[in-house]
């Protein structure tokens, strides 16, 4: 592996590629430090120390590296265009003006993308005005009386601060971008990707520093087995066979190969769990929105109870059942064995013992019905690993070896070894992969 690597930085375009999106990052990573114009640095590192592990903004601080609750320039990281992204995403399926600009190819898909910067704006927007509002309340960070502003009462302050974040979150899509264009991989993947190993010493030093260093040992054995199973799962597809009849167009003859349809195990990705985990921390809201009252509602004291927090077992399965609905739900709108079956009759393509059109369409969606239950499955147990573990060694609810971190680390990390290793495979040069 490390010849394979020696070997990207031999070619001097695919070096260049690699040099840029490291480059890219130490920006990105500077700019997740950076602390917003009437920010009072000093009582926001103080308050840091005192953040419950079951924060409601635990996913979104997730996504920025850290960088949401220190109040910086890139405070709201990626999340508004991931947010955007799956709106856009499950509209196209509702309103038939993005499904048909959906079906003209490039030019309706960079129109698709169009709409999905004015939505990230506008969500970055939103949650800026509601991150920055609760700082001056001082309801951000749990426990702190600290003013994390320099003045809380300024108009003028807030305003700025709105505005930077939202102008920071412009910014992640321009980089992001700049690395799909001129770098390797995906731009936004890799920029979550970094923002989600920013967190990961901090919480393996965590363990260690709470729990000593036998659970810290432990935590490591139990991590690499969860990696190793997530690269299994996240590699593994069934492959259904498709072959293309012969047929003459002038004097040519085209088709006659085969070729095959890689239905992944895990074909939603992380969306479930983003959706599960957006949905269970409404409760939590409620919860700290109406701590203030006297007496508690008893409504209150039952998601307080049984939703705060994580580790209640109703809370678990209650997590878990949502995962695996939410995945035949997104697996059901991104693939659709119809269009797959139309598309595969109008080329001349079938499945060896399968007739064409219905019985095609009703196949696909059996297999992919069969195979989405494990990939369900998987999702949800690797999600409960966080909570498991906050239940069972208290090392903490940010369990780093658990959850959608390390979907997102290993997910990423493949996809962009794969890029990687076909580059240099049109150079003779063995991948990564071997």
């Amino acid at each position: 592996m490390l010849g394979a690597f020696a070997n990207a930085f031999r070619t001097p375009d695919l070096r260049r590629k690699l040099l840029f999106v490291l480059f890219v990052i130490v920006l990105f990573r500077f700019g997740s430090q950076l602390p917003a114009p009437g920010v009072n640095a000093a009582n926001v590192q103080q308050c840091i120390e005192g953040v419950k592990d079951d924060s409601v903004y635990n996913l979104i601080n997730l996504f920025s590296g850290g960088a949401l609750l220190q109040l910086t320039i890139f405070a709201l990281g990626i999340m508004p265009y991931i947010t955007a992204s799956i709106i856009l995403q499950l509209l196209v399926v509702v309103i038939p003006r993005l499904e048909a600009l959906k079906k003209e190819g490039q030019a309706g898909q960079t129109k698709i993308t169009q709409y999905t910067r004015y939505l990230t704006l506008a969500l970055a927007l939103l949650q800026a005005t509601g991150i920055v509002a609760l700082a001056r309340s001082k309801q951000l960070l749990q426990g702190c009386e600290r003013d994390l502003l320099y003045d809380n009462e300024s108009v003028q302050v807030f305003l700025v601060m709105v505005i930077t974040m939202t102008a920071g979150t412009a910014v992640i899509m321009w980089l992001g971008e700049l690395i799909t264009d001129r770098g390797v991989g995906n731009g936004m993947s890799i920029l979550i990707f970094c923002q989600v190993v920013a967190t990961f010493p901090a919480a393996l030093w965590q363990v260690q520093a709470t729990k000593g260093w036998w659970t810290f040992g432990i935590v490591m054995v139990i991590g690499l087995i969860i990696v190793a199973g997530v690269i299994f799962i996240e590699q593994s597809q069934r492959r259904i066979p498709v072959q293309y009849a012969k047929r003459m167009v002038g004097r040519k003859m085209f088709g006659g190969s085969s070729t095959y349809i890689p239905l992944k195990v895990n074909q939603a990705g992380i969306i479930p769990v983003i959706f599960a985990s957006s949905l269970l921390y409404l409760p939590a809201m409620a919860v700290q929105f109406n701590q203030g009252q006297s007496p508690q509602p008893k409504w209150v004291q039952f998601l307080s109870d049984y939703f705060v927090g994580g580790d209640h077992p109703l809370y678990m399965a209650l997590f878990f059942g949502l995962i695996v609905f939410f995945t035949y739900f997104y697996v059901s709108i991104t693939f659709n064995p119809n269009e797959v079956a139309d598309n595969m009759k109008k080329y001349g393509g079938f499945i060896p013992g399968i007739r064409a059109g219905k019985p095609t369409e009703d196949y696909l969606g059996y297999v992919l019905s069969r195979i989405t239950l494990p990939g369900a499955l998987y999702l949800g147990l690797i999600s409960l690993v966080p909570l498991i573990a906050f239940a069972v060694i208290n090392a903490s609810q940010n369990f780093p070896f658990g959850g959608t971190s390390i979907l997102i680390m290993v997910g990423v990390a493949l996809d962009t070894v794969k890029q990687i290793e076909s580059q240099l495979q049109q150079r003779n040069y063995e991948g990564f992969l071997r």
